[in-house]
């Protein structure tokens, strides 16, 4: 959502909550930098704002002509990988102050603050404020503290406070926190229901109450709390030439020489399909394995898959394309074009990788081949499997590198023509080999 906001302007004069709940499901795509959650604004004197702070911790901040709340937590929330579901419980009449706001994180209430100032007994708070107030999600509603990452099933109740579980529960299984994509709550007048299974912003709480889109574009993405797909991973130690963008999906290369990343997901076994989209500039494309030197990876000169051990890549530096592993390699593939479409499958479980272009796998190796395992016209095969790889980009000179994991854009253009996709797991532009999937939380367990 970087650089967008859904908005909506509240017309009823009356306003003020002293009960209510809000929750939501965020990605983060960054961190380190003020991010607005959600913001209910009329100016910079009367407010009521939920946002990550540039040091990580969350702020729940109130101003009513002089501030009148304000929670800072300890804990820093520094994923970018996974679904944060924060919830927001408030009942300004509970005699004890700590029971007057809670802030509920994967079903777990924060309990320790930096900063505890609560709202007086009975107070009104703004987040219902009237005529000329407006509810912003994505940033603060005047283009500053631009939320980056992706936004799920966000709830308003107006007049009831709800703990975390009405909106989730513990997987019996995995021990993690799983959404209720569909929680029984009572909403209000004023409580809404959007972004429900996608980027629609229309009200499904049978009230009618719609946000708009009011600034950017909002992308739907296959990526939701129920299934998280990869993307490119901003906690490797990242060169401050390359920035990653479109929910961490696009790589962008400064003038600089051979640095990279590796996907926030890791692949021990199974057979895994994705895409890139990639210019003309010098790259690499391929896997590397957790045990490779990640800061070397990210310095300038030196971080090129091809030269690790446990690195393999499919190697444009024009007009030499190639297949390397360890520094050595020879002639594979041909060469691409701006905008053509690389296709990776990675058959885990027998250490062997194929690389095609454009619909069309290179080393005439064909689509049956590839899933039955047949080996003869791969990229790499007999890879030791005795670690996780990640799938792996590198390249120089301003390379810029659109990946699809299953989300089906490439950047925020999305596939022109889906192909078929045997596992039912993600979106791609041609067709997955059977057997094979994205590389999702889903995906790991099929």
């Amino acid at each position: 959502m970087a650089n967008t906001r859904i908005s909506r302007n509240e017309a009823d004069p009356t306003g003020n909550s002293k009960t209510f709940t809000l929750s939501q499901w965020v990605k983060r795509g960054k961190i380190s930098a003020e991010q607005a959650i959600v913001s209910h604004r009329y100016t910079n004197s009367y407010y009521f704002h939920v946002r990550f702070n540039d040091n990580d911790t969350i702020n729940i901040e109130e101003y009513n002509s002089g501030q009148s709340l304000l929670l800072t937590t300890n804990r820093k929330f520094r994923d970018t990988n996974g679904f944060y579901n924060i919830v927001i419980s408030a009942d300004t009449t509970q005699a004890t102050s700590s029971n007057r706001i809670k802030l509920y994180i994967n079903g777990v209430q924060e309990t320790s603050f930096s900063t505890a100032n609560y709202p007086s007994q009975n107070a009104n708070l703004v987040i219902d404020g009237g005529a000329g107030y407006v509810r912003n999600y994505g940033d603060r509603g005047d283009g500053a503290m631009y939320f980056d990452g992706a936004m799920s099933h966000i709830h308003y109740t107006q007049g009831t406070a709800y703990d975390s579980s009405a909106f989730g529960s513990t997987d019996s299984t995995t021990g993690e926190w799983k959404i209720n994509t569909s929680p029984s709550v009572t909403y209000g007048s004023k409580g809404y229901f959007i972004l429900k299974d996608g980027n629609s912003v229309t009200d499904q709480s049978g009230n009618s109450n719609n946000f708009t889109v009011g600034a950017g574009t909002l992308t739907k993405t296959e990526d939701c709390p129920s299934n998280v797909f990869a993307t490119l991973n901003p906690l490797v130690n990242i060169n401050s030439n390359l920035t990653l963008s479109k929910g961490n999906n696009t790589m962008t290369l400064g003038s600089t020489n051979w640095i990279g990343t590796v996907s926030s997901l890791g692949i021990s076994s199974g057979k895994y399909y994705w895409e890139i989209k990639v210019d003309t500039n010098n790259f690499m494309h391929g896997i590397l394995g957790e045990t490779a030197n990640m800061t070397e990876l990210s310095t300038s000169n030196s971080g090129y898959i091809g030269k690790f051990s446990n690195g393999y890549a499919f190697y444009y530096q024009s007009p030499t394309v190639r297949k390397q592993n360890n520094s050595s390699g020879s002639t594979y593939g041909t060469a691409p074009s701006s905008g053509d479409i690389l296709m990776v499958a990675f058959d885990a479980t027998n250490g062997t990788i194929w690389v095609g272009k454009n619909g069309t796998w290179f080393n005439s190796a064909t689509q049956s081949e590839i899933e039955n395992g047949t080996t003869t016209n791969s990229m790499y095969s007999s890879i030791p499997m005795t670690e996780t790889f990640f799938p792996a980009t590198c390249g120089e000179s301003n390379h810029v590198a659109n990946y699809n994991f299953g989300n089906g854009y490439f950047g925020t253009t999305a596939v022109s023509s889906a192909g078929t996709n045997a596992s039912g797991n993600g979106i791609f532009e041609y067709d997955c080999p059977s057997g094979y999937t994205a590389l999702s939380t889903k995906g790991l367990n099929l």
